[in-house]
């Protein structure tokens, strides 16, 4: 299983001194490539995608958010940090399993 980066040319850059592979995209239509690409290889098993990236298609990334298929959907940060009115992982975990941690 392999990991596959969508966002801005830092956090790509940056994920992939890790290793992770990726593109970076600065407008809808690059966002939705990529994701058309990161959602054709079935060795993709998780794309971690910026928060702003992601508001660019949200209709597509919440469709594969809400499912049980894969790939594996992790919107993450940028470098400029979470944009308001997200909720962090903890809050997310807690309203998906409907405990508290």
């Amino acid at each position: 299983m392999e990991y596959f980066i969508i966002g801005d040319e830092d956090t790509v850059l940056g994920l992939g001194m890790a290793g992770v592979s990726g593109r970076s995209v600065l407008r809808s239509e690059e966002a939705e490539a990529a994701f058309d690409e990161a959602i054709s290889n079935n060795q993709i098993g998780i794309i971690v995608i910026t928060e702003a990236v992601a508001d660019m298609i949200r209709a597509r990334v919440d469709r594969y958010i809400f499912t049980q298929t894969f790939p594996l959907i992790v919107e993450i940060p940028d470098r400029g940090g979470r944009l308001p009115g997200k909720p962090g992982i903890r809050e997310l975990v807690n309203r998906t399993i409907g405990l508290k941690l």
